[in-house]
Order: C-alpha cells, then sequence, then structure tokens
C-alpha cells in the first residue's frame, strides 16, 4: 500500500527536505526557505527521518517529539512536514526514494540537502542510485562548502552540475543533475543544540 503522501497538483515543483531535524532549527529553516525561492518550487516538504543510519540511535530522539518540533519550526505556507518516511518504513535516502517513485510522474521533485551531507554522500547507501534518482539542491553550510565540491559525489557527478544561476533548472533536469546553492550561513547546529552549546530557543524561535 502507497503511503498517504501531501497532496500536491501534477506538474507542480517539489522539494523533498530530509533529515533527523533533532532538533530542527533556523538553519533548517533558512535552508529550506533559499531552496524554495531560488529552485523556483511549488512546496517543500520537510522529510522527519525515522532513523538515520549513519547515527547512533541514543543521538536521534523520540521520533513524534521531532516531528512535532519540526512543525512548529517549519512555519511558511508552501512547507509541508510529514511523516512519510515513517509510513513507508525507510531506514535510507534510497529507501524514501523508491518509496516515492510512484509520484514522480506527476511532478518535478528535487533532493535538498546541506553541503555537509553531500560532501559524505558517498558514505550513503546506494548513493550512486540517489543521485540517479532525483536532481539534488545542495546548500551552502558552515565549513563544508569547498569540501562538498571537491568531494567523491562532486567529483562522481562533475558533468551534471548545473550552475547556480540556472538553479530554477534543476528541478526539471533530467538526472544526475546537482546545483551549488550559496546562501547566508548560520551558526546553528542540531548537535550543538543537544549538547547544550546553544541556545534551545535558537532551534523554536522563527522570524
Amino acid at each position: 500500500m502507497m503511503a498517504k503522501a501531501p497532496a500536491f497538483g501534477d506538474g507542480q515543483r517539489i522539494g523533498l527536505f530530509g533529515g533527523s531535524f533533532n532538533p530542527a532549527h533556523r538553519g533548517h529553516d533558512m535552508v529550506a526557505r533559499y531552496a524554495l525561492k531560488r529552485l523556483e518550487l511549488d512546496w517543500v516538504w520537510w522529510l522527519v527521518s525515522p532513523q538515520n543510519p549513519l547515527k547512533d540511535p541514543s543521538e536521534t530522539g523520540e521520533y513524534a517529539t521531532r516531528l512535532a518540533h519540526t512543525a512548529q519550526v517549519a512555519r511558511h505556507p508552501r512547507f509541508i512536514v510529514t511523516d512519510i518516511e515513517h509510513q513507508i518504513g525507510s531506514r535510507t535516502t534510497a529507501e524514501t526514494l523508491r518509496g516515492l517513485k510512484p509520484l514522480f510522474g506527476r511532478g518535478h521533485f528535487v533532493w535538498i540537502m546541506g553541503a555537509d551531507s553531500f560532501a559524505s554522500l558517498h558514505r550513503w547507501h546506494d548513493w550512486l542510485d540517489i543521485a540517479e534518482t532525483l536532481p539534488l539542491a545542495v546548500l551552502a553550510r558552515p565549513g563544508y562548502s569547498l569540501r562538498a565540491l571537491g568531494g567523491p559525489a562532486a567529483t562522481r557527478f562533475s558533468e551534471a552540475q548545473i550552475p547556480t544561476h540556472l538553479a530554477p533548472r534543476l528541478a526539471t533536469a533530467k538526472p544526475p543533475a546537482w546545483c551549488f546553492i550559496p546562501m547566508p550561513l548560520r551558526p546553528e547546529s542540531s548537535t550543538a543544540i543537544r549538547q547544550g552549546k546553544m541556545p534551545h530557543s535558537t532551534a523554536a524561535s522563527i522570524s
């Protein structure tokens, strides 16, 4: 049975923004907003991951709490926070994309990720399948942009990079395709917030 996905119109442009969001914070919100604007998307779906296989389960946090808090942070009329990964039962991005594949013919989907994630994409399960399934929007993150642009994924798909000034074309590009999108860098870190090195209000107070 297909998971219940958020509603969308045929031909609309949808950004998939996945993560543990433990907790979600202003940095996540800004990434989603920049992707929405620069890629000219109709929607950004925040996919709250049940468990990141690259992280210790003790660092992931209780799912319902993360889902509820993310909904408090992602307050924009074009943002939708969804538990679709939980419905699918996926533990990896590749599994999520396989579960969502029936939807891809109805719209134009793009995967949104930070430069920190793109820098380590080669460590993800079936990472080549991910890049060959959906276009990837890579948003700048403090300390990771150069590593991302010089990393294994960027090298492997060097000929598939779309120039930043052509970012609106990414959602309709045939994968593999990716685009690096510069943006103002914010200091927030979910790890720092969990460790008490950053005020928790940073995670919840969105202007």
